[in-house]
């Protein structure tokens, strides 16, 4: 295989220099032009295509955002978003997700040019799992989604209702392209959907932002976990970036603890973290999600969940935007089953029936 060809677009010009050299010390990597706006980035790509962006939001002439839309309109690529981070700027990063980005490269205000070289294994690590991207599943409405569910399609009717529904676990774990899995997913349930837990790998600051855009879109109840916050049917929590989330019951409700505590599978928020805890105070309770993401973070922790009794599906390879965890679940035998994203919003409403 060739190198990855790579476009830098970024207003700094420190930024641009030390993405460059950090990007270009792989030999699996080629930056073929480093740029100060989209503008410039499109008489760039006239010349050559990149197979992937990396792309600062706000920049002057034109903004990141309206240049990502121009480019997943008209030439669909794997775009990196490297943004500053901050809460203000988390909320048009998660604009840029939900518009076709790939996944997330922070940068701070200050001591930009230590950080770039400190964090030079996530930024080349991020460019080449968005070189692996399947670009179509990540454009604004190419997920294929079923209609919202209805109460009446898979839960028993009106008084028959579940009783104990705190008992009723769905763990879900995702990572590069999970912005736009759990949009799918989530906008698909109903208020009626038991409690659940989700693990997305994403930076510190973001994932709040994420959980208040999710919410606004969703029937169910989306937020960013806290420690000690119940799980609740009808809500889903969200593992705040740079935490790691764990399940815990005290008598028959469930709970979540958010604690700090060292990158696990190179991550924190670890989705291995969250499913053993699931595993070991859910047990058949729960159902357990893996689901688009690089890596192998979350295979381990699903197979605990199936020795416990839990069910456990993962994705499939061709609604995966990258098929990199979901794959080594499915290799560990530690998924039962396997289905594409547009099946997982009937799957958990169905278990919430089935083991209600």
């Amino acid at each position: 295989m060739g190198k990855i060809n790579v476009l830098l677009v970024d207003d700094s010009a420190v930024v641009r220099q030390v993405l460059q050299a950090v990007l270009n010390r792989d030999s699996a990597i080629n930056v073929i032009g480093a740029v100060s706006d989209p503008i410039f980035a499109m008489n760039r790509m006239a010349a050559q295509w990149p197979d992937v962006i990396v792309l600062d939001v706000e920049m002057p002439r034109m903004d990141g955002i309206t240049f990502l839309k121009k480019i997943m309109a008209e030439h669909p690529t794997p775009v990196v978003i490297c943004s500053t981070l901050t809460e203000k700027g988390a909320e048009t990063t998660m604009n840029a997700l939900a518009s076709g980005a790939v996944s997330i490269v922070t940068k701070p205000k200050m001591g930009l040019k230590n950080f770039l070289e400190d964090a030079a294994s996530d930024i080349i690590q991020a460019v080449k799992a968005a070189s692996r991207a399947n670009v179509a599943n990540l454009r604004t409405g190419s997920i294929p989604v079923q209609p919202k569910l209805s109460a009446d399609e898979v839960l028993r009717p009106a008084g028959l209702a579940m009783t104990k529904t705190t008992e009723h676990i769905a763990a879900l774990g995702t990572s590069t392209g999970g912005t736009q899995a759990l949009e799918a997913v989530l906008t698909a349930l109903p208020t009626t959907a038991p409690g659940i837990v989700i693990v997305q790998h994403m930076p510190e600051k973001f994932t709040a932002s994420f959980a208040e855009r999710l919410d606004s879109l969703c029937e169910i109840r989306v937020k960013e976990a806290c420690n000690n916050d119940r799980v609740l049917p009808g809500q889903a929590l969200i593992a705040p970036g740079g935490k790691h989330m764990m399940l815990t019951r005290n008598g028959s409700q469930y709970h979540v603890e958010v604690i700090n505590g060292p990158l696990v599978n190179r991550h924190k928020p670890s989705v291995d973290v969250l499913f053993r805890s699931v595993a070991k105070f859910a047990g058949k309770n729960a159902v357990g999600f893996i689901m688009t993401g690089m890596g192998d973070d979350g295979a381990r922790g699903l197979k605990e969940m199936r020795q416990a009794g839990a069910s456990t599906v993962a994705q499939d390879e061709s609604s995966c935007v990258v098929f990199g965890m979901p794959k080594e679940a499915i290799a560990i035998d530690a998924a039962e089953k396997v289905m594409p994203l547009s099946n997982i919003p009937a799957e958990i409403m169905r278990y919430a029936h089935l083991r209600g």
